[in-house]
């Protein structure tokens, strides 16, 4: 088994995370949450990425429960998915935030006299693109937070991100 060195881990988190950012898993919020984490709270992102895990599971679960209702209460599932862009937007969660907005569309064609259950359907569509997306960034980040602690484990420091990395 080789020992790879901190600075090789470090690289390969640089890289990690500048594909996240090629690939618009992550934007510029994401950086923001990391220069939030010091010496004094040097768990700061991981605390914050495992609760926006936890709400967003929860909130998905509410979101799914709520279209299963005979009379689907689209004033909820707009609220409730403003909540859930609103925690994808705050860890700069990019293809979350934006399936959100999708799916809070969906909720404002409620009026759309004749076409309850189209819209039910859509809505049930852009759910499931929230899914997909929540489930990619979940993974990714998993991985990254991995990779922060390999760095950490091998004596080496997180490399903050900086602007042209991105």
């Amino acid at each position: 088994m080789s020992i790879i060195d901190a600075s090789q881990l470090e690289n390969e988190l640089v890289n990690y995370t500048k594909t996240l950012f090629d690939q618009g898993i992550l934007n510029d919020q994401f950086t923001q949450l990391q220069s939030l984490q010091d010496e004094s709270n040097p768990n700061f992102v991981v605390e914050v990425v495992n609760l926006f895990f936890q709400d967003s599971q929860r909130l998905l679960h509410v979101l799914a429960q709520s279209l299963e209702q005979a009379n689907v209460d689209f004033k909820k599932l707009h609220t409730l998915v403003h909540q859930l862009k609103g925690s994808s937007s705050s860890i700069g969660a990019q293809g979350v935030l934006n399936a959100c907005i999708a799916f809070r569309r969906c909720c404002d064609d409620k009026n759309v006299e004749g076409y309850f259950f189209f819209i039910v359907y859509r809505c049930l569509i852009s759910l499931q693109q929230v899914r997909n997306e929540y489930i990619l960034v979940k993974s990714k980040l998993e991985t990254l937070l991995q990779l922060e602690q390999q760095v950490v484990a091998a004596g080496g420091t997180i490399p903050k991100v900086v602007e042209d990395m991105k």
